[in-house]
């Protein structure tokens, strides 16, 4: 007697009709992730496991990505239709990658879209890493990441004591409050010298007449600048006067995406407090490591 008979007689005795199919759900489809732009690469490649990833970016393996050692043998893609339509995805992650026409046909063909938001606090970050990790199915691998971010954020906590220092970009740009430059800097202990809000250039000549005790620069690394021909970054008197008065330079791979890993930013701009520094490199004929300064 086959199985869908025995299921027939028994739904007859039961007085009920089943459906033959009933016997044995078919197992979903497991997920498969593809990712539009670099930021969101970072979340795929530390949430996702490896045989569900589908697409990055083309930007996953630049030197300027985080995690870019862990894409080498993943397939990059660009985030258009055909890729889409070729590698049938069922969850998409972006920050800023695909237009508006590409976003419509995801919901179209009922792809779910997961969006990393910015962030201008260390809360909006955890909230990032937490809304991937549960789309992933992967909780327990986001709770790790944010307990690195905690981590670093409680090691670094007052560092730099107050003192001010003014953020700048090689772009010219420099950072206010209500962005996470700005708490990246006051986790560091630092006070934000750019004064007003958001995003925004700076002037170069004000920078050159009336100049700030210290700066800390962001994307002023080679695997930054690769991607910039041109800048203000390589005017003579900013050069001039990054060379005097820099105390920490970030590289882009920690800036450019509302990440975990912006808590190393923080680490790093700790690590360059005099305290700190004297701790790491010595200060007796016993201490290992460079001469303090």
């Amino acid at each position: 007697m086959s199985a869908k008979t025995a299921i027939a007689g028994l739904a007859v005795l039961l007085g009920t009709t089943l459906p033959l199919t009933c016997a044995a759900s078919a197992p979903e489809p497991a997920a498969t992730v593809f990712s539009l732009d670099q930021c969101a690469d970072q979340f795929v490649l530390a949430l996702a496991p490896r045989a569900a990833i589908v697409g990055l970016s083309p930007r996953a393996r630049n030197p300027d990505s985080y995690l870019a050692p862990q894409a080498k043998g993943l397939p990059v893609r660009r985030a258009d239709a055909e890729s889409l339509l070729t590698t049938h995805p069922t969850i998409v992650v972006r920050y800023w990658g695909g237009d508006g026409a590409l976003l419509r046909l995801l919901d179209r063909r009922g792809v779910r879209v997961v969006r990393i938001e910015d962030a201008i606090d260390f809360s909006g970050v955890r909230r990032n890493v937490r809304t991937v990790a549960l789309a992933l199915g992967n909780v327990q691998g986001g709770e790790a990441l944010i307990g690195r971010l905690d981590a670093n954020l409680a090691a670094a906590r007052g560092a730099w004591h107050g003192r001010g220092a003014l953020y700048l970009t090689s772009g010219g740009a420099t950072a206010g409050s209500g962005t996470l430059i700005d708490a990246i800097l006051a986790a560091a202990g630092l006070r934000n010298l750019a004064g007003g809000a958001g995003y925004r250039s700076v002037s170069l000549e004000k920078l050159e007449l009336d100049p700030p005790d210290a700066v800390v620069l962001g994307f002023f690394d080679p695997a930054s600048q690769a991607q910039v021909h041109w800048g203000p970054g390589s005017h003579g008197a900013l050069r001039r006067l990054v060379s005097r008065r820099t105390m920490v330079s970030l590289p882009g791979a920690l800036l450019g995406c509302p990440a975990w890993f912006s808590g190393e930013a923080v680490a790093q701009l700790a690590a360059a407090a005099p305290s700190r520094a004297s701790a790491r490199c010595g200060n007796s004929s016993t201490a290992s490591g460079p001469p303090c300064a």
